[in-house]
């Protein structure tokens, strides 16, 4: 039996600042031990990404990101895979558009689990915003600048169309969260454009000190 989700979405959900875990970047340190320095410099959310890895691997690293996340109150979300969200009891799940349609994950997952929904263009959001209320609870908006972590991204989408997407998906009441190639030098303009939070990768898997990396981009969200 897969273990009872934590009423997530009872409590607010902090987008504020988003890792999405890399487990090669995390390198010799391990997504576990990044995620707890991470999340000691300030990370307010946590979505575990390896689409690389078999279900009984993700499903262990799940459960030690879970460990690692325990007394926090830092949410978990599983990236593309509602199924292993589900066999976690993890506090959400992040969707992409070939994955499972949000609303039959929401049937899955039930009420109190996070739904979080990646809507890179003008038409994904008009899909987005065309299911039935509260079958998703925020939107993933990108690349907003070039990257190098996700061989299969779109290309650059940039701030403008970034602004456009984030204020048609507020009035909805739909809150977003931006990524693709952001750190402490762009976090600033990003933010300008109303996005409810940034989503990082390489500026802090990838860093010596990621708790450093996450303290420098939080100052930037604040």
């Amino acid at each position: 039996m897969a273990p009872e989700p934590s009423g997530s979405r009872g409590r607010a959900l902090d987008l504020s600042l988003y890792l999405v875990t890399d487990t090669a970047l995390c390198g010799p340190r391990g997504v576990a031990a990044t995620v707890r320095a991470a999340v000691a410099g300030g990370v307010s959310a946590v979505q575990l990404r390896d689409p690389g890895a078999t279900t009984r691997d993700l499903l262990r690293a799940g459960a030690e990101v879970r460990e690692a996340l325990a007394g926090t109150g830092v949410p978990l979300f599983v990236n593309d895979r509602a199924d292993v969200a589900h066999a976690l009891g993890a506090d959400g799940v992040h969707l992409g558009q070939s994955d499972l349609p949000p609303e039959h994950a929401r049937e899955l997952l039930g009420p109190d689990v996070w739904i979080g929904l990646s809507a890179h263009t003008s038409g994904h959001l008009d899909e987005a915003l065309a299911l039935p209320p509260g079958t998703v609870d925020y939107l993933g908006v990108g690349p907003v600048f070039a990257q190098t972590t996700k061989a299969d991204a779109a290309s650059p989408r940039g701030l403008g169309l970034l602004a456009e997407l984030v204020a048609a998906a507020a009035a909805a009441g739909l809150p977003c969260v931006a990524i693709g190639g952001i750190g402490p030098d762009n976090a600033d303009a990003v933010r300008a454009t109303g996005v409810a939070g940034i989503a990082v990768v390489s500026a802090v898997c990838g860093r010596p000190d990621p708790a450093a990396a996450a303290r420098a981009l939080r100052t930037e969200v604040r």
